[in-house]
């Protein structure tokens, strides 16, 4: 994968920049777009960025592809079909920031997996700064006040939330078992078009139940960023990322978004930083740091 993609911790931060833009693109059309419906177009707009990449290695990899098909299904239950999808639907019940604090347990559900499947341990190093960035990424939802963070109250949407950080960590680890041999472009179109495959009949469902899309050269905007970027980008560099760093290591730059999202806001919005932005960029930042000490 080195010899593929550019450093991989580049791309790693990269990624959390276009997935703190989903949190919020998709939290703001979530009156627009249903979420079995976002989750759909989503995957559609990737798998159509994909497949020029993808099929000149389709006809000499696919006995690779039939030998691996149940890692693959499995793969694009879990990414596909599940995260997105859980996380949209959350969306709908619960605000951004809770969102975005229960997503920053993506990296602890990794590193517990990793242990429980992988058998792999941190090092004390290594377990420091996934700790340190957690508290960044808390300081910041909490807005440096424990009280908020304690005030927080878990609705269905946060339980949804989980499901999709529970989804999320267990795909990570089983990156291990993808069938190494495949091109990357060809693994992610196999892996969306399971994932599409299990999203039709539920945006048919939605279709069916009277819940469409409301219209708008805003909402199409937003569905099209959604596709590209988080979708299709995001994930070449994740999953390339992945495989260099491995997937406790990896997971941990899933704290930078509330990081971008931080900064993201004072570019466009105008929004003042205050103190607990500041420690809390701070915290993730070091956190990070400690742990790509280690190579």
């Amino acid at each position: 994968m080195r010899g593929h993609y550019a450093n991989p911790y580049l791309l790693l931060t990269l990624t959390s920049l276009f997935w703190s833009g989903n949190m919020v693109i998709a939290r703001g059309i979530h009156e627009s777009v249903p979420p079995f419906t976002l989750a759909f177009w989503r995957w559609a707009i990737a798998l159509v960025l994909v497949l020029p990449f993808a099929l000149p290695h389709l006809r000499g990899q696919w006995p690779q592809l039939k030998r691996h098909w149940l890692a693959l299904l499995v793969l694009g239950v879990l990414s596909v079909g599940c995260y997105n999808t859980f996380v949209y639907v959350a969306l709908q019940y619960t605000s951004a920031t809770s969102a975005t604090m229960l997503n920053s347990f993506i990296p602890v559900a990794t590193i517990a997996f990793a242990y429980l499947l992988l058998g792999k341990r941190l090092s004390r190093i290594e377990a420091a700064g996934a700790l340190l960035s957690l508290l960044g990424v808390l300081t910041i939802v909490a807005r440096g006040d424990i009280d908020t963070l304690l005030g927080l109250q878990l609705n269905s949407g946060d339980v949804w939330m989980m499901l999709a950080v529970l989804t999320w960590g267990l795909y990570t680890v089983g990156l291990k078992w993808r069938p190494q041999s495949v091109h990357p472009m060809l693994l992610l179109a196999a892996l969306t078009v399971i994932g599409v495959a299990m999203l039709v009949p539920l945006y048919v469902w939605e279709i069916l139940e009277g819940q469409t899309i409301l219209s708008s050269t805003a909402t199409w905007v937003g569905i099209l960023y959604i596709g590209v970027f988080p979708g299709f980008v995001g994930y070449v560099f994740y999953n390339a990322g992945i495989a260099a760093v491995g997937p406790s290591r990896g997971a941990l730059f899933i704290h930078l978004m509330p990081v971008f999202g931080t900064l993201l806001a004072i570019v466009f919005l105008g929004e003042q930083p205050l103190w607990f932005h500041y420690a809390g960029i701070a915290m993730v930042f070091a956190g990070i740091f400690l742990t790509t000490l280690k190579t």
